[in-house]
């Protein structure tokens, strides 16, 4: 008998997870070769997406517009579900800009939000998602 796949999870990251995971080599990297080899499916918005973009701007990242192009186009878009947002999820984090992700997770279905935000990490679930760390997703997937 062959070994069972798990199905992989659906997991939001949130934008420092995301940011951390695709430009600095370290734990996080994983995270990338984790949806690039199917095991989770990393879920956005256009709320979360904006975000994202917005933060491959920031100046202490020296990226030019042709690098974040190929960060979005070839790491980002082809592994990522992106959820619509119907219904606003607000309150519900002490981070008013953080309920965007709780949002997307919902929206999605997701499994997990993964984070290290306190903010979101003290709220731990809203309704079906949990709210882990990076390393507890690691773990899981070792």
């Amino acid at each position: 008998m062959g070994k069972k796949e798990n199905p992989a999870l659906k997991v939001v990251l949130d934008t420092n997870i995301l940011i951390s995971a695709l430009l600095f080599r370290g734990e996080l990297s994983r995270v990338v070769d984790l949806w690039k080899k199917g095991r989770i499916v990393p879920v956005i918005s256009k709320e979360t997406f904006q975000e994202f973009k917005a933060v491959l701007h920031y100046p202490k990242f020296r990226l030019s517009r042709a690098e974040i192009k190929t960060i979005i186009e070839d790491e980002v878009l082809p592994f990522f579900e992106v959820a619509e947002t119907a219904d606003k999820v607000k309150g519900i984090c002490t981070d008013p800009d953080d309920d965007k992700f709780i949002a997307c997770a919902v929206a999605a279905s997701a499994d997990f939000i993964v984070t290290g935000d306190s903010a979101l990490c003290d709220v731990g679930k809203y309704r079906s998602v949990r709210i882990i760390k990076a390393v507890d997703l690691l773990k899981m997937m070792d």
